[in-house]
């Protein structure tokens, strides 16, 4: 796999030090570009330092060579990436404006193109910039859209960098080509479940969806068609992927029978309720000056009843605990009949951040941990991981 990474002048210039080491730990050779403005932000000592060949900064190098750089450099490249892209090299490459190395090298270029802007908000929302994105998008190219938060200039809103591990994924999906989960169906499930105990009370947990979302998210990068039984979440819907969206743990456990039987991959990352009210009140429980004590009834334990239905399917569960985790989580997957298993230590309030250390275990007694992994990261890894046991079982259309 061969990247040309080329990266433009701003603040997040820095994060395409993190896209090329993440694309270099998945086998690829990535050459880097940088602009005349991007070498105020980071140094091209990192990048050679790090990836062991030259950057390219100029149109004419010293010395004599024939092999113009701009020719050279993505004669064998299968993707053109740049990270960041600012306003200046959108509005370029639009126009067909060569007046650097990057621009003409785009110019040269036959392979697929990714972009992933970012800019100060009033930027990326100025039409002449919408535009632009509009062209390059109209020719085919792949844009990563920039995230909406906190940006370097003090304001809020759009226009920062997509997260790294979004990035590196989209780069390795376009480069290995059609997706390697390609004909392959996906279920997942994510969040919370709420259970009411009266219309204006619930039982729930503090799961945000994220994981379960970002292994979604990875499987349809990856060419599979995705089905996502999601709880309550404040997630948008992950592009290209069918959403089924429910409330109790009856909700979701009848949607996921009704998907399970076609699946070939099953993640189930979403926090299902153990237990329910016996009797939700009709009307609103009033309060008294007594204590008041509330029966629950335990709910079905959907994971095991996807083992003991289980025929081909690859079946992943999560372990969220507080101590013993890898005793615990073993002892899961064992009763519930798991192909693997996800365990994390939740002791310290990791719910709704955007990286994790996590232990993937399989019934064979291996286990690897992911330390402070991206949530997307760590999606890659498990189907990595479950699509290798789906072409052992001779599913069609499965290449590991």
């Amino acid at each position: 796999m061969k990247v040309v990474l080329g990266v433009t002048g701003c603040i997040a210039a820095y994060k395409a030090v993190e896209v090329m080491r993440g694309l270099q730990k998945a086998g690829a050779s990535v050459r880097v570009i940088l602009t005349r403005s991007a070498k105020k932000f980071v140094a091209p000592l990192t990048f050679e330092a790090l990836s062991g060949k030259s950057v390219l900064t100029n149109m004419f190098p010293p010395g004599v060579d024939l092999d113009f750089p701009h020719i050279r450099v993505v004669q064998e490249a299968q993707l053109l990436a740049v990270v960041p892209a600012t306003a200046n090299i959108l509005g370029k490459f639009a126009h067909g404006i060569a007046d650097d190395l990057l621009s003409t090298v785009y110019l040269s270029c036959a392979a697929p193109v990714l972009l992933a802007p970012a800019m100060n908000v009033e930027m990326w929302n100025n039409q002449a910039v919408r535009e632009n994105v509009e062209t390059l998008r109209r020719r085919g190219h792949h844009i990563v859209e920039p995230e909406a938060g906190m940006l370097a200039c003090g304001t809020e809103g759009e226009g920062r960098l997509a997260d790294v591990g979004v990035i590196v994924a989209r780069i390795l999906e376009l480069v290995k080509g059609g997706g390697s989960l390609a004909g392959l169906r996906v279920l997942v499930t994510a969040g919370p479940t709420v259970e009411d105990i009266d219309p204006v009370r619930f039982l729930s947990n503090r799961s945000s969806g994220k994981m379960g979302y970002a292994v979604a998210s990875a499987a349809r990068l990856r060419g599979a068609a995705v089905v996502l039984v999601s709880g309550p979440t404040a997630l948008p819907a992950p592009a290209g992927v069918e959403i089924v969206q429910v409330r109790s743990a009856s909700e979701m456990k009848e949607a996921v029978l009704r998907v399970y039987p076609s699946a070939d991959i099953v993640v189930k990352a979403a926090a299902v309720s153990d237990y329910r009210s016996a009797s939700p009140a009709t009307r609103k429980i009033k309060r008294g000056p007594e204590s008041m004590t509330l029966a629950l009834t335990p709910n079905d334990d959907i994971l095991a009843l996807l083992g003991d239905q289980k025929k081909t399917q690859v079946l992943i569960g999560f372990a969220a605990e507080t101590g013993d985790i890898a005793d615990r989580a073993r002892g899961k997957m064992m009763r519930k009949n798991l192909d693997l298993i996800v365990a994390n230590d939740v002791s310290d309030g990791v719910f709704g951040q955007d990286s994790a250390t996590v232990h993937i275990m399989n019934p064979s007694g291996e286990s690897e941990i992911l330390r402070d992994q991206s949530k997307l990261a760590i999606a890659n890894r498990i189907l990595d991981i479950a699509l290798g046991l789906v072409a052992a079982r001779g599913v069609p259309g499965a290449t590991p």
